[in-house]
């Protein structure tokens, strides 16, 4: 009898996209960052995807001095495979936003594939009750533009190439797909190519089962079986998304940097709750989870014994 198909799950625990004043489970301290990721690992989470944040106001922090507060803590307590973001915010330099990478050499790290409008406006309209300042200038902002060009993007590639990092290939829309094929002609990046499309962001792709199908048949198009597919559906969509991508062969992430919800006006009371939600999904339909040694062999990654942390 053939085995089953292992679906990675991904956690993003915090992000820089949600702001502290939207859910009182949104983590923030080290502590709380370290907690959130060893239990959404324990749930079922092979993959954990880490920002930083300052301990006071909730502000997304990508100094190295702010992951080295949990990087160690998640490493002792559990084997899961640790995604560290190069997007840090989008308001920040590409100097900034590749510091922890290159410091601490994980697995895996984040990498955006084109610059694009990054409309976070929207949630004020949900949200009006703001606890700091820099919160309301931050989401009310309509100017701002996530900058990835092809030299921030050659940059990062470039700083990070002696770590053997792999990358989580994020792509908000059709051309990013396109982008990362030209850094894939070149042998910039080589296969097997681990893809995180997402769906539904105010700036990028939407998030309609046609926008899904769209992504996968033009990475199927352009990378062939050179690529590993996963989702991240924004919002409400978290679940929906996942369901249809684990249905056609592909991997999931949830967590709290993606969506705040375990349901219709629901806070989700952590991360673990929404990798527990996503795992009943999969395993309703027939599938086993991956577990962090099986997501590393499906990813081909160097192992957690060689990274500096």
């Amino acid at each position: 009898m053939a085995s089953k198909r292992k679906v990675i799950i991904t956690c993003a625990v915090t992000g820089a996209i949600h702001t502290p004043s939207m859910s009182p489970y949104l983590p923030v301290t080290a502590q709380q960052i370290a907690d959130a990721a060893v239990g959404a690992a324990e749930a079922g989470a092979a993959i954990v995807h880490l920002h930083a944040r300052d301990p006071v106001d909730g502000r997304p922090d990508q100094s190295p001095a702010a992951f080295a507060k949990f990087l160690p803590i998640i490493k002792q307590r559990s084997p899961v495979v640790i995604n560290l973001t190069t997007g840090g915010a989008p308001t920040m330099s590409i100097e900034e936003r590749v510091q922890p990478a290159a410091t601490f050499k994980p697995e895996v790290a984040s990498l955006n594939l084109g610059s694009m409008n990054f409309g976070l406006f929207g949630m004020l309209d949900r949200f009006g009750d703001l606890k700091h300042e820099w919160e309301r200038t931050y989401l009310a902002n309509k100017d701002i533009i996530f900058r990835n060009t092809f030299g921030q993007i050659e940059h990062i590639l470039a700083t990070c190439a002696d770590n053997d990092t792999r990358f989580e290939f994020e792509c908000y829309d059709t051309a990013h797909l396109y982008n990362l094929k030209y850094f894939f002609d070149r042998g910039l990046v080589k296969a097997p190519l681990f893809i995180q499309t997402v769906f539904g962001l105010q700036g990028g792709i939407g998030n309609h089962p046609d926008d899904v199908m769209h992504m996968k048949r033009t990475a199927d198009r352009l990378f062939g079986d050179q690529y590993r597919w996963s989702v991240l559906g924004a919002g409400r969509n978290q679940m929906n998304i996942a369901a249809m991508a684990a249905a056609i062969g592909g991997h999931v992430r949830v967590g709290l940097e993606d969506s705040l919800w375990d349901g219709p006006g629901k806070l989700a009371e952590s991360n673990a709750d929404q990798v527990r939600r996503v795992r009943q999904i999969i395993e309703g339909l027939g599938l086993d989870v991956a577990t962090p040694d099986e997501a590393r062999e499906i990813l081909s990654l160097k192992g957690g014994d060689n990274v500096n942390f």
